[in-house]
């Protein structure tokens, strides 16, 4: 009998084939973003160290109560604009952008233009 044979969807394949590719630093840490279909989070994480420098998600208490919706483009502008600004609070001024695994569209394209006009590069 053969082993288990796990079979991964395109989402997890694009986010492998992403991950080898992307590696956050100190001086340019990985900006991840993900998506579920009622939230959106992102983190800046140093991937040398292993820590997660800074996050924000439409969970958060000073993000949650302007939105209408927490799974909009809305809501990914207002996470991204909030995600920047801790990130250069913290002296972060360019990033290396995960998408992990989605596609650059829609909620996604949101949180990065909100992050770049915010301050961030990458």
């Amino acid at each position: 009998m053969a082993g288990f044979v796990k079979k991964l969807t395109g989402i997890q394949k694009r986010r492998n084939r992403i991950r080898k590719k992307v590696m956050g630093t100190t001086d340019r840490p990985r900006l991840n973003v993900f998506k579920s279909n009622t939230n959106i989070y992102a983190q800046v994480i140093d991937d040398l160290k292993g820590v997660t420098i800074t996050s924000a998600s439409t969970l958060d208490k000073d993000i949650k109560p302007g939105l209408k919706s927490c799974g909009n483009t809305d809501a990914a502008k207002a996470v991204g604009a909030a995600v920047a600004k801790k990130a250069m609070e913290k002296g972060i001024k360019a990033v290396v952008f995960d998408r992990g695994g989605n596609i650059y569209h829609g909620r996604i394209k949101a949180l990065a233009d909100a992050a770049r006009e915010a301050g961030l590069n990458f």
